[in-house]
């Protein structure tokens, strides 16, 4: 049985000061959300080049066995879209090597435009460049949902990326590769996204299979009301380690 990390897609959030936050200040943040998860997904990547000085700060703020998904920087995606990017993977990960040095690295998440259309020869040539870790690709557009691509992923050591959004659902699928990378957005039955104790607990289910053969990260996002906090914790009851909270 594999191990299950779930925790939230970022810890800055000012609507938490209500909840796991409270009586925290600020700048200890991160310490208290590594005190109730032992994984968080960082979308900050994804806008910019993090300082190497950044990502010292997160290592040393947060316990061994903590873990940093990081997002794949949206230059490389959205702008570059996967072409020539030789140049650009060095300068994104070069930052990152703190993480990678200090063990706290975890899945590295790509995710692609919701109109960039399938191309198999550009991902297989794009996974050739990345330096070795585990990558999880999220695909946006339906195009991408082939044996095919999902034979290109394993091939190339990465994983598929599992979305859950009720608002824009995309064909059915399942884990590829090493690693379940599941990522809730918007639950279907809960109050402005919140994801119900149904939905969960159908989540919960798919996990307690999938970490059968491999090891599963989830990520809640549904952050619009101090919802993803309470999800995570809930969600991960009976799967992963003793709660905190």
């Amino acid at each position: 049985m594999k191990d299950v990390r779930i925790g939230c897609s970022g810890w800055v959030y000012a609507s938490w000061r209500e909840g796991i936050y409270e009586g925290v200040p600020q700048a200890r943040w991160l310490e208290r959300y590594s005190e109730v998860f032992d994984t968080v997904e960082v979308n900050a990547t994804f806008y910019r080049l993090i300082k190497r000085s950044t990502v010292e700060g997160w290592v040393e703020r947060t316990p061994p066995g903590f873990l940093f998904a990081v997002k794949g920087s949206r230059y490389l995606t959205h702008i570059r879209r996967l072409r020539d990017i030789e140049q650009g993977v060095e300068r994104f990960w070069e930052p990152l090597e703190p993480l990678r040095e200090s063990g706290k690295l975890g899945p590295v998440l790509w995710q692609l435009p919701a109109n960039f259309h399938r191309d198999d020869a550009v991902l297989a040539s794009a996974l050739e460049l990345l330096p070795p870790a585990r990558h999880c690709f999220e695909f946006r557009h339906p195009s991408w949902f082939s044996p095919v691509v999902m034979r290109v992923l394993e091939e190339h050591g990465a994983s598929l990326v599992i979305p859950h959004d009720a608002r824009r659902p995309l064909p059915e699928a399942r884990p590829v590769g090493e690693v379940a990378y599941l990522r809730l957005h918007h639950g279907a039955r809960g109050r402005n996204g919140n994801y119900s104790a149904t939905e969960l607990d159908r989540w919960r289910r798919r996990i307690a299979a999938w970490r059968a053969r491999r090891e599963v990260f989830a990520y809640l996002n549904n952050d619009w009301e101090e919802f993803a906090p309470p999800n995570a914790i809930s969600l991960r009851r009976g799967l992963s380690s003793p709660q905190l909270v």
